[in-house]
């Protein structure tokens, strides 16, 4: 409970000082790029584990991200101002205390009056639950419908689910873009936009609408699940424009742009020409022209859906260079399409001036760097290499950097032999050397990746070095590390099992990368399985890194 509650202020604090739009996405991107493969692969546990071999393995991101989201279903339930009192009436009671998840709950039951059992499931449950809505409008009656399935896969040692308490804030938005008012057949007008699901199947009706709505779901992501609905792609487009929930706004670009990249994957596949879409371009256009939105937020809308994030919407017979291969065509399409619109926004925001540690400039920081790997892609490296050598704060250098780190040109090698002769003396700047020369999504620099281990700066006795080259490599390099010729894998078992005996926990870490092998293609699913097992047949292993490899196999 009290790592959820820690992540939890702390993503408050951040959104305080900050942007809350952005903050609520960065977060959300965070959780389901770690935390949803987590819930749905062998690793699964509840956010309060029932049981363990070795503690440190529960330092995870259900632990910490999804109890985060728990204690945040808790303030939407109830509402910021009962959240506060009970958060008042748990200092007053439990100061100096080793309290409990109940005694944390029941001082929210306290302060709201309202009965919280069945939310203690989230506590006792693993795996994300997954929602289905479908929305239905009678223009005879002037009624819409939705009707919310919910249903938790199983996980390990828990096969059957019990429904769970989810709010799921809602907006009904007219074709002119205002929202509707939440008129309710049985219960009038809602005090507070967010419906309760609290069983498998629940119709909620709304009166009082003459036209067809677009429902703009799960609002500022208030509840941790998967969301399927009978929105249409046009319904997703009108909501990039309209919605008045920046964080929904963020997620129909990324529905739409996901379909449209799951099947490009397919083209890939199957040995088509890859298609496009001129509606992306038009919406993704419209947004980098409007000075009206904050940089930062335009920033997130450019950016397609990751390639992990891709592989866990397919699920199963996963390959991951044709997701790579897709995600790289559709962003050379879009840089091209709007090509003289990101020329124009990279020198607006190339002046000179000086540096501001403020959230106006950093967003203004992060839009430049994520138009400039836009046009990186289709003009080539010349602007990044630029950029990095005239770059007069950490933010541009590293943006132009990891820009050119993903890219196959000489001014890769040439950018990253500058930065590291330049900063070899700070240890942390080198951890990022690290962790950018491990990125390079091509099988040819699999060799160059296994070399840097005998790297004068690495050492597998420094976590942090371990952590930036092997960690980024297995874990953000999707590539490299699925080689198909199970290469990555074999680097990964080796780096285990060697660094085992010296930093366990750190080794079961590492391990954990293999969470995802049953998701793979054929091929590649039994070559990671080979290296999974011989990590497990090593006689003297450690119960942290046993416990995981045990786990990943079942």
């Amino acid at each position: 409970m009290k790592e959820g509650l820690t992540v939890f202020r702390d993503q408050e604090f951040s959104s305080d000082m900050r942007s809350r739009p952005v903050e609520r996405i960065s977060d959300v991107k965070l959780l389901r790029s770690h935390q949803f493969p987590e819930d749905a692969g062998p690793l699964a546990h509840p956010v309060r584990p029932s049981a363990y071999i070795e503690i440190n393995n529960f330092y995870t991101t259900t632990v910490y991200e999804k109890g985060s989201e728990v204690i945040r279903m808790l303030q939407t339930l109830i509402g910021a101002d009962a959240f506060r009192r009970g958060m008042d009436i748990y200092f007053e009671r439990h100061d100096g205390e080793a309290a409990t998840v109940e005694n944390f709950v029941r001082c929210m039951e306290d302060a709201s009056t309202r009965d919280l059992g069945q939310f203690m499931r989230w506590y006792t449950q693993a795996g994300t639950p997954e929602l289905t809505v479908s929305g239905k409008f009678s223009r005879h009656e002037k009624a819409f419908e939705l009707t919310v399935i919910q249903a938790t896969p199983p996980t390990p040692k828990q096969r059957k689910k019990e429904p769970q308490h989810i709010p799921l804030a809602i907006a009904l938005i007219a074709r002119d873009g205002h929202e509707l008012p939440l008129v309710m057949e049985d219960r009038g007008e809602l005090e507070t936009p967010v419906l309760e699901i609290t069983e498998n199947e629940q119709t909620f009706r709304f009166t009082g609408i003459a036209e067809r709505p677009v429902a703009s779901l799960n609002r500022g992501f208030s509840a941790p699940v998967k969301l399927n609905s009978n929105l249409t792609d046009d319904d997703h487009l009108f909501l990039m424009a309209n919605d008045g929930d920046p964080f929904n706004r963020w997620e129909s670009c990324q529905t739409y742009a996901g379909k449209r990249l799951l099947e490009c994957v397919e083209d890939v596949r199957e040995g088509r020409l890859l298609r496009t879409d001129a509606h992306l371009a038009d919406a993704l256009r419209t947004c980098l022209m409007d000075e009206a939105l904050e940089p930062a937020f335009v920033s997130l809308m450019l950016a397609l859906p990751a390639e992990n994030d891709l592989a866990a919407r397919i699920g199963s017979d996963v390959d991951p260079w044709a997701i790579h291969a897709a995600r790289e065509h559709l962003k050379r399409y879009l840089a091209g399409e709007l090509k003289s619109e990101l020329a124009e926004v990279h020198a607006r925001l190339s002046g000179h001036k000086s540096y501001v540690p403020d959230a106006k400039d950093a967003g203004e920081r992060s839009l430049k760097n994520t138009v400039l790997a836009l046009i990186t892609s289709t003009d080539g490296p010349e602007l990044a290499f630029k950029q990095f050598g005239n770059a007069t704060n950490m933010t541009d250098t590293m943006g132009a950097l990891t820009i050119l780190a993903t890219t196959d040109a000489p001014e890769r090698s040439r950018a990253l032999a500058t930065f590291y002769d330049r900063n070899k003396a700070d240890h942390l700047l080198v951890d990022k050397w690290f962790a950018l020369s491990a990125m390079a999504p091509f099988p040819d620099k699999m060799s160059e990746i296994r070399a840097l281990t005998d790297h004068s700066a690495f050492s597998l006795k420094t976590p942090n070095k371990v952590r930036s080259l092997i960690g980024t490599f297995s874990m953000a390099n999707p590539v490299c590390f699925n080689h198909e010729d199970g290469s990555g894998y074999r680097f990964l078992a080796d780096v285990v099992l060697a660094l085992d005996p010296i930093n366990p926990q750190v080794a079961a870490r590492l391990s954990a990368a293999f969470k995802s092998w049953r998701a793979l293609e054929p091929v590649r699913r039994d070559l990671a399985r080979t290296e999974i097992e011989r990590i497990k047949s090593r006689k003297d292993l450690s119960r942290d890194t046993f416990e995981i490899v045990s786990k990943t196999l079942q």
